[in-house]
């Protein structure tokens, strides 16, 4: 499939889209405490963008596997669970990390966005995980702009992040989102031979679901035995966050930061 530019009135649909997931993320954020099930938070989430008239991109997902989707409404993943993790009745506890990905669509264009929850008394090394995985997103919103290259930005990002000492998950990527929650083109945080061989020039019109992920550890991941929950390989921790940005003319403008 073709990248598909946006128009003004489009991107304006898909703010709409990205209020509800922020709403959304803010309310899961308040509830990331001692003794709370992923299944609450889940419930939750549900009950908040229903009631804002917004459809959850998540739940079945992928729908062309009838029964074998995504058996919930967010991706929640605690501590070494980088994406992907299921709702259960797993109880945060004092020190977690908690990973929460949320994406809806309002009147038929989609928002997605995700953060790390810290909770209670997270250990230094862990807070700056998540201190630096925040920052290579808003350094790729900072460095957007027509004209750019992706791969410029995504050696801002992997730099900043292997200067760190922490690992740049591979596997997954930030992709296009529109009317459907995965367009072209894909935009992984790190740059290797395929992505100089065919880069994506920036243009304004192009929106993009950026998120950086980083592992404590090794780059490395597994996936665990129900096909979705996705693991570091070292089983260290693992921080994700996520914004849906529009390229525009004077560079980026952020549609799920709730302003």
């Amino acid at each position: 499939m073709a990248i598909q530019l946006k128009t003004s009135d489009e991107i304006a649909k898909m703010r709409a889209a990205g209020e509800v997931v922020h709403d959304v993320l803010d309310r899961c954020r308040s509830m990331c405490r001692p003794g709370v099930t992923k299944r609450q938070i889940d419930e939750e989430a549900y009950r908040v963008f229903t009631v804002a008239g917004a459809k959850g991109l998540f739940k079945n997902y992928p729908t062309y596997k009838p029964g074998e989707g995504f058996p919930s409404n967010l991706c929640i993943s605690i501590n070494e669970e980088v994406v992907h993790g299921i709702a259960s009745d797993r109880e945060i506890e004092d020190g977690d990390i908690v990973g929460i990905d949320c994406g809806v669509q309002v009147a038929g264009w989609c928002g997605d966005a995700a953060t790390t929850v810290m909770v209670g008394n997270v250990s230094p090394v862990v807070r700056r995980l998540c201190d630096i995985t925040k920052q290579l997103l808003e350094m790729a919103i900072e460095n957007i702009g027509p004209g750019r290259r992706w791969s410029q930005i995504a050696r801002l990002m992997q730099s900043h992040a292997e200067q760190s000492g922490l690992g740049v998950v591979r596997n997954f990527v930030g992709h296009g989102i529109g009317r459907t929650m995965h367009e072209q083109p894909q935009v992984p945080n790190y740059v290797n031979k395929e992505l100089l061989k065919n880069d994506i020039v920036l243009r304004e019109g192009l929106v993009l679901a950026i998120e950086p992920m980083c592992n404590l550890g090794s780059h490395a991941v597994e996936t665990q035995g129900d096909g979705w929950t996705v693991l570091t390989a070292d089983r260290k921790p693992s921080a994700h966050f996520e914004h849906t940005v529009a390229v525009t003319a004077h560079g980026a403008e952020v549609l799920t930061d709730g302003q």
